[in-house]
């Protein structure tokens, strides 16, 4: 008998097959675009393409590119988008339609006859990128950027320990520090705030994600090994004036969110963005003694400013300030009185992080493909925590810039992209009486150049050269293939290396509640901890599939990944069940990823999507090559969206996660052992939103519905103070269910 995992497979193929079969009518193709201010050429993203007199349409990509299937009743092509005029094509042949929109028609109320995808993959970029957009982050609470992805197959979320129960996310079966997360496209999440860091960017201030796993541009540094994750926030200048959430679940979390945008002038814009959130509330639901939550309050703030002039000159500043404090431990615990007590055990976290911003940039009008831009950033984080008796407190100081330069060489065909960038970091640690004291100074230069083929082949050639004052000389090449194949094909393929100092601390914090002993095995020369540089190669192989079923569009994709390492920092949590030794790698690492993923409008309103992934993620242990702890090999996906006319939505989504493997717990007495696989389980989540007038929104959901939790997260959660206590070994829920209720206000 198939498992489960082998039919969810097959049931993708044969669905994405009978589309493939479907799919003979002859096919129309285009690109759509508008002119900006300044004259250029912009993709028109969510124009409307229709055969007139029919409802037979749908609607453009996050390049401008759609296709539609020919009609007998109709040789009219209507392309329309609210604030242009109408276009109305003769299409007598099955050419390669270029259209540009006008907006020189003020239109009144246009109906829109197909909706944008909430999540888009061009077919025209060399790199496979999933545009998660507002409509797709609405589907969740989406509280933070740790929270937003939910309803992505490509994203896993996990708890980093039972006490803080602090979310990370995993990308091709590996942890968020192998992912490279920037924001606007400046690096953001990063160093001591890997983990933490996530929350510092509140899901209701995000305009758009884009997602791209393996590896990404040379412009953007050496550090991705997994992926890239960019956030945009909203913007001043052409985002709602005003937007306000509330949210609120019966765990006693409360939070609040406001986005001020002002456009001072025709080249000014201003945007005030504050987050606020709390939750006072103790909660011990499973009777272990311990707060299933923290206790905490969290308060954000961006100040940013845009000046946009008429010569092409560009101008972005910004600010930022972050706080939050966490209470959490035994229920009895009172930080006043108990924190350093060997009686009642406690933890606390106090996080602050202060950056400013700037990029400075310009755009030829009258060469469009020429452009200059410069990015300069300056951060501060500050952490301050106690897990026990055990104490860890650490700052990083930043400062970055990056230049980039940008042009073609002859023909639009060539272009090319050579720059700049250089990075100071200072790390001053301190985990109980060992102190851990660095700066990493590192200059470097990079070059890029793609090569165009008309709309069937583009490669991307990048390498960067860096000179790093601790790691010496850092190469780091990448390439980018793309292939299309006829109107509906695409194949992708990438290859590439990546670098990163790892902070083995700050990035396992949750080993910190337990009382494991630390032990780093370190080679004493002058690098971070003693250890050796994290170095890998990613290679990448991508198949998309773009299909039409019964007029209605769907996409198929599929995704091979394989990641070797050349060195790897590993925790080994299975050599001792008392201690978390960290040590360089001494053989194999290795995480290979398989992703089948189908997108697809079911009838009309009602979208689907539905995947299945497995990863294969082993390293060596003390000489043995197993299976990294608490991950799951297999995951089996589905999201369902409905929308109705009176602007009632409704999503669900079902994930089943396969078995994960646990360290070994054998040498602890048989009361404090744990199994060696998780089982596996299922979460839904289901969510119900009602909006009036385009402004105001009331959305109600709950989450982990079947109510399942890990039990017992916490091993000797009677004796905290024991050597065997453990609150690391979290491989599955730790909250039970959850609702939750939430408002949204706009005003355009």
């Amino acid at each position: 008998m198939l498992s489960k995992h082998k039919l969810y497979c097959v049931a993708i193929l044969l669905i994405a097959n009978m589309g493939f079969a479907q799919n003979s009518n002859e096919v129309i193709s285009g690109k759509i675009q508008e002119k900006d201010e300044h004259g250029q050429l912009k993709a028109l993203i969510g124009a409307n393409v229709y055969w007139s007199g029919t409802t037979l349409g749908t609607s453009t990509d996050v390049s401008g590119e759609f296709s539609i299937a020919r009609t007998e009743l109709s040789n009219s092509l209507i392309v329309s988008f609210i604030g242009y005029g109408n276009d109305t094509i003769n299409v007598t042949k099955s050419n390669h339609l270029e259209i540009l929109l006008d907006r020189s028609v003020d239109l009144g109320v246009v109906e829109v006859v197909h909706r944008t995808r909430s999540t888009q993959i061009s077919t025209m970029d060399p790199i496979k990128i999933e545009h998660i957009g507002k409509k797709e982050l609405l589907k969740a609470a989406c509280c933070n950027l740790s929270e937003s992805f939910e309803t992505n197959p490509s994203v896993d979320v996990s708890f980093t320990d039972a006490v803080t129960g602090t979310k990370q996310i995993q990308m091709l079966g590996l942890s968020g520090p192998y992912i490279q997360i920037t924001r606007e496209n400046m690096p953001y999440v990063r160093g001591i705030s890997s983990i933490y860091g996530l929350t510092y960017i509140p899901g209701p201030w995000i305009s758009s994600i884009q997602l791209n796993k393996g590896m990404g541009s040379v412009a953007n540094g050496y550090e991705s090994i997994a992926g890239q994750i960019n956030v945009e926030l909203r913007k001043p200048e052409i985002d709602d004036k005003l937007y306000l959430t509330t949210y609120t679940n019966e765990k006693g979390r409360v939070e609040g969110n406001v986005v001020f945008n002002q456009a001072l002038s025709k080249q000014l814009g201003s945007g005030i963005l504050l987050h606020a959130s709390a939750n006072p509330l103790k909660h011990d639901l499973n009777g272990d003694g311990f707060l299933d939550h923290t206790i905490n309050q969290n308060f954000i703030g961006i100040n940013r400013w845009k000046f946009a002039g008429d010569d092409g000159f560009r101008m972005q500043l910004g600010i930022e300030g972050a706080m939050s404090a966490h209470i959490a431990g035994q229920s009895i615990f009172e930080p006043l009185t108990d924190e350093g007590s060997t009686e009642i055990w406690g933890m606390g976290l106090d996080l602050k992080r202060v950056q400013g911003w700037a990029k400075f940039g310009k755009v030829y009008e009258d060469r469009p493909w020429k452009s200059v831009g410069l990015q300069v950033s300056a951060s501060n984080d500050d952490q301050k925590s106690y897990f026990g008796t055990n104490r860890y407190d650490a700052k990083e100081s930043t400062l970055y810039a990056n230049f980039i330069y940008q042009s073609i060489f002859k023909t639009t065909q060539h272009n090319i992209r050579i720059g700049a960038s250089a990075f100071d970091d200072k790390y001053d640690e301190a985990l109980n009486d060992t102190t851990f004291t660095r700066e990493e100074l590192v200059v470097g230069a990079f070059a890029e150049y793609t090569y165009l083929n008309k709309e069937k082949f583009t490669a991307v050639v990048g390498v960067r050269t860096d000179y790093h004052n601790l790691y010496g000389l850092i190469f780091t090449p990448r390439m980018h293939l793309r292939y299309k194949i006829g109107e509906k094909n695409v194949i992708r393929a990438s290859a590439g290396r990546g670098l990163r100092s790892a902070n083995i601390i700050s990035e396992n914090k949750g080993i910190l509640a337990s009382s494991r002993t630390i032990v780093i095995q370190g080679d004493g020369n002058d690098t971070p901890y003693g250890l050796q540089p994290e170095i890998a190669q990613n290679y990448g192989l991508n198949y998309t599939r773009k299909f039409t079923v019964d007029y209605r569009d769907g996409l198929f994709t599929v995704d091979l990944y394989k990641t070797n390492f050349e060195n790897q920092i590993i925790l080994d949590l299975d050599q001792d069940a008392q201690k978390a030794v960290f040590y360089n790698l001494d053989g194999l690492s290795y995480a290979h990823n398989i992703q089948l993923q189908l997108d697809y409008e079911i009838v009309n309103r009602l979208d689907m999507r539905i995947a299945y992934r497995y990863n294969e993620v082993k390293a060596t242990y003390d000489g043995e090559l197993l299976l990294k702890p608490l991950i799951a090999s297999h995951r089996s996906f589905i999201n369902l969206g409905y929308e109705t006319r009176k602007y009632w939505r409704f999503d669900y989504t079902l994930n089943w996660i396969g078995q994960k493997r646990i360290p070994s717990t054998a040498l602890n007495p048989v009361a404090y052992q744990v199994a060696e696989w998780s089982p596996d389980y299922i979460l839904m989540n289901a969510q119900v939103s009602k909006t009036w007038k385009e402004k105001f929104e009331v959305y109600l959901g709950g989450e982990n519905l079947l109510d399942f939790k890990q039990e017992n997260p916490i091993i000797a959660s009677e004796a905290p103070f024991s050597p065997y206590f453990d609150a690391s070994l979290v491989w599955g829920p730790i909250f039970g269910r959850t609702m939750y209720l939430g408002l949204r206000y706009t005003v355009k």
